[in-house]
């Protein structure tokens, strides 16, 4: 990246974060490179605000989150100055199932329709797909068409919006004694906290309850400190009781593609 002087980075937000912490491993700064854009893909970690906080703080860069499938091809971008993801309507039908079910969900009380997101492609003539179930969990919400002359009546403006982008993975799910939480959620707390180089996340289920034990990487000494400050945060925002514990740098298992941080054991 540094002879070709490239402007975009394409990967998972996982490979990013690890590409910088290799590049500062070898007195490299990607702030310094003429990289302007990370699209990312793969893995909802470029819509997890403290994630995409953290990839455009290390290279200095707008991230976008970038969302497909092999099955039916690329369907929703993040817009440059939203938090949300937009559906490429004009090559998609975008519907939402109850989470586990078959049936279609009612809006919620602000509108929108949280569940699982079913895609009908219709640009692609050697493989269509019809009514695909992509395992993504959305929020999605339809706004007023606008049309006219105007700046704002622009491609893409009427199509639906996925607030927050794509939330999780149907399967990914957990339960940590008796609260259902994402790992996406678990994650972007996590990611707050700038002295965390990196985290295992891992249920241990037995018992009544299920229990949760987070593993972090810490720079500095601060690691107790860290430690405590993020299981008080895990109660207050997600009303979790986990188990945290600071381990040397380097010990956790890094990623050059998708990320394996949270797993399940019965114990």
């Amino acid at each position: 990246m540094c002879q070709s002087r490239a402007t975009v980075l394409v990967c998972t937000p996982t490979y990013a974060l690890r590409l910088a912490e290799v590049a500062r491993a070898q007195g490299v700064s990607t702030r310094d490179l003429d990289v302007r854009l990370t699209l990312h893909a793969g893995e909802p970690g470029a819509s997890v605000p403290n994630v995409r906080r953290r990839i455009e703080q290390a290279w200095g860069a707008r991230a976008v989150d970038h969302a497909g499938a092999t099955e039916v091809g690329a369907w929703g971008v993040r817009g440059p100055d939203q938090e949300d993801m937009t559906v490429l309507e004009n090559d998609f039908i975008a519907e939402v199932l109850e989470i586990g079910g078959d049936a279609p969900v009612s809006p919620g009380a602000d509108g929108t329709l949280h569940g699982e997101l079913v895609l009908t492609n219709l640009g692609r003539i050697g493989s269509p797909v019809l009514r695909y179930r992509t395992g993504d969990v959305v929020r999605l919400a339809r706004p007023e068409h606008r049309t006219g002359d105007d700046d704002a009546a622009t491609a893409g403006v009427g199509f639906a919006i996925l607030r927050g982008g794509v939330l999780s993975r149907v399967d990914g799910m957990i339960v940590v004694r008796g609260i259902n939480v994402y790992p996406s959620a678990i994650e972007n707390l996590v990611r707050e906290i700038p002295e965390i180089v990196e985290f295992r996340a891992v249920v241990h289920r037995g018992g009544e309850m299920a229990r949760l034990r987070l593993e972090i990487e810490v720079s500095g000494d601060s690691g107790a400190d860290v430690a405590r400050a993020l299981t008080a945060l895990l109660h207050r925002r997600l009303h979790l009781t986990t188990e945290v514990e600071p381990v040397a740098v380097g010990s956790l298992p890094r990623y050059e593609l998708k990320a394996r941080r949270f797993s399940i054991v019965d114990s």
